[in-house]
């Protein structure tokens, strides 16, 4: 609200279906794309917008007197294929990637993703603009007042954690695996406290996997599977944890790294893709398909208190990087330039 731009918030007038019947997800997923492609171009026609701004990866084709922009986190459809519904996919290429060429502007959130993007759409360079992400703000009215029973048998232990959606990139069965032979070197009395579900997606979906491997590592005692948590409570479960460990295999951004910093809590990620970029010096990597790495990685900062000190500086130093401020500065700096060379 600084007199410059005025934002006008669009949305459908008809609740969405997010129940799990085949039938009734395929016909919500049609009349999305009916409202993206034809109901949203006309509302915005109507409030006189100069600008349509999507954050997903579905803008309209149909330009009527107003510039589209739109985000692209990551380059998954192109990257995991099988992971996708045939429809979903079919629908991407032929309606989504036609639409996103006709955007002034694409934001994605790393430099890695970028350049990826650019490799696998053959989208100029020029047109991707990287905005990085902020860690979530979580409301004063959400924080807890009391704790809840299900966590107070958790924040009382000494854990590892990891949050996040079980998705097969997310490589969580290797993390398990891992924490197991950890188990075997050290005395102390540790968990590995894993925060979140299955995307019950049938091609990417890893939640069979991961129990799998908690079972297969004798340790359904000491691995502990909340399922989902609303935001106020994760942020209870990082203020208590002793590490946080990413061991994904693709990562577009990876918000996760920030949050841990933001709950001072030492962090190691995995040596690829974007999740270097976002923790720089404030993270210690390892290799995500070696077990001996993660394991010895991890036995390092909990075995060293200045170790994991100097991680929890650093982090607190390289979350300075990172706001919503910025982010919309950026943004609105994006939104400038179209609006003037239009």
């Amino acid at each position: 609200n600084d007199g410059e731009f005025v934002f006008i918030f669009i949305d459908s007038a008809m609740p969405v279906y997010t129940g799990k019947v085949k039938w009734k997800l395929i016909i919500e997923h049609l009349r999305y794309h009916f409202w993206k492609q034809f109901v949203l171009p006309l509302k915005a026609w109507y409030k006189k917008c100069d600008i349509v701004f999507c954050v997903d990866y579905f803008v309209p084709y149909l330009h009527l007197n107003f510039k589209t922009v739109e985000v692209f986190h990551d380059a998954f459809f192109f990257e995991y294929p099988e992971h996708y519904n045939k429809l979903w996919l079919q629908l991407f290429h032929k309606m989504a990637m036609p639409a996103a060429r006709r955007c002034s502007v694409i934001m994605t959130t790393t430099s890695y993703a970028k350049g990826r993007i650019a490799e696998l759409t053959g989208i100029d360079r020029n047109k991707l603009a990287v905005i990085p992400l902020a860690p979530k703000t979580i409301s004063e009215k959400k924080t807890l007042t009391s704790m809840p029973t299900h966590l107070q048998s958790i924040i009382h232990k000494k854990y590892v954690l990891h949050v996040g959606v079980m998705e097969k990139r997310k490589n969580l069965p290797a993390l398990i695996k891992a924490f197991a032979l950890l188990l075997k070197r050290t005395e102390d009395d540790l968990y590995l406290v894993l925060v979140g579900q299955g995307n019950g997606k049938l091609f990417s979906d890893d939640a069979v996997q991961v129990q799998q491997a908690i079972e297969d590592s004798g340790l359904g005692h000491r691995v502990i599977c909340t399922g989902y948590l609303p935001d106020a409570e994760v942020d209870m479960v990082y203020q208590h944890a002793s590490l946080y460990v990413f061991p994904s295999v693709n990562e577009g951004f990876g918000i996760p790294v920030l949050e841990a910093f933001k709950a001072n809590i030492p962090v190691l990620v995995a040596n690829n893709t974007s999740l270097p970029e976002v923790g720089g010096d404030a993270v210690l990597t390892f290799d995500p398909y070696d077990l001996e790495d993660i394991c010895s990685k991890m036995q390092l900062v909990l075995s060293n208190p200045g170790i994991a000190e100097m991680l929890v500086t650093k982090g607190k130093e390289r979350l300075l990087n990172f706001s919503w401020e910025k982010a919309a500065t950026a943004l609105k700096n994006e939104f400038r330039n179209i609006v003037q060379q239009r």
